[in-house]
């Protein structure tokens, strides 16, 4: 399983450990990732993500995930919130 946000496409970054004596090693920093459930009003059921802390707040800042994947960018999300994107879209559209 990759350490990609699914929401955010946050991954992970690369940077040194430096020692007192200012010695470089290489290491990674990873992302905060969580595996949570987040509901969609439109379609009225839930979806499972593995998704960053950061993506977490905005969700909640934007009220919920309709309204989260309505300004996200394609590009960003993953296959699996790509489509429940347009299947918000679509049900929205119906409405």
């Amino acid at each position: 399983m990759s350490r990609r946000c699914e929401l955010t496409g946050k991954g992970v970054q690369t940077g040194n450990n430096v020692s007192h004596a200012n010695n470089k090693t290489r290491r990674r920093f990873l992302p905060n990732l969580n595996d949570v459930t987040l509901m969609s009003d439109a379609l009225g059921r839930s979806f499972k993500f593995r998704v960053s802390a950061a993506a977490m707040r905005s969700v909640d800042h934007r009220g919920g995930l309709d309204n989260f994947l309505a300004k996200a960018k394609e590009a960003d999300l993953s296959p699996a919130a790509a489509k429940v994107k347009k299947d918000i879209a679509a049900a929205l559209a119906a409405a």
